[in-house]
């Protein structure tokens, strides 16, 4: 019997070369710091001044329910540096008290807030707030500005 003569196998290196990773990874990084203030904006609302006492948000986050100076309702929307920032779907009355029942379905002792604009009549922040206890919101609470911060 011939033997075949062995073939000589190369050395595999089976490593992986993360340079390239790495260098996306930084490019990813700058890309969401740079875009991250351009889509948390708030929409601007000028609070009336009120003395009130401060609300504890440490259980669960509040439900906001923004009424611009043109009359718009916006859910979620905060613009306060205390306060979780987020730029706030514009929607209708109808659609917002369906998200916010779904929301206390859910969390129970969930609390509702309303920030109208101090330039918004009173009346349309009345209707808002009864519209939502029609709706099953029994507390909602309306949000101020202290006068201090201003």
């Amino acid at each position: 019997m011939i033997e075949l003569p062995k073939r000589a196998r190369p050395n595999i290196d089976a490593q992986i070369n993360i340079v390239p990773y790495i260098d996306v990874m930084l490019v990813l990084l700058v890309i969401f710091m740079m875009t991250t203030p351009i889509i948390e904006q708030g929409i601007e609302v000028d609070l009336p001044s009120a003395e009130a006492e401060m609300v504890d948000f440490s259980e669960h986050q509040p439900t906001v329910i923004t009424i611009d100076k043109t009359g718009r309702y916006f859910i979620n929307s905060l613009d306060d540096e205390s306060a979780e920032v987020s730029k706030g779907e514009r929607l209708p009355l109808g659609i917002i008290a369906g998200r916010v029942r779904a929301r206390m379905d859910i969390y129970p002792e969930m609390k509702v807030f309303v920030r109208g604009d101090q330039n918004v009549p009173y009346g349309r922040v009345v209707s808002l707030m009864s519209f939502l206890q029609k709706n099953g919101v029994n507390k909602v609470g309306i949000v101020t500005e202290s006068p201090d911060a201003k």
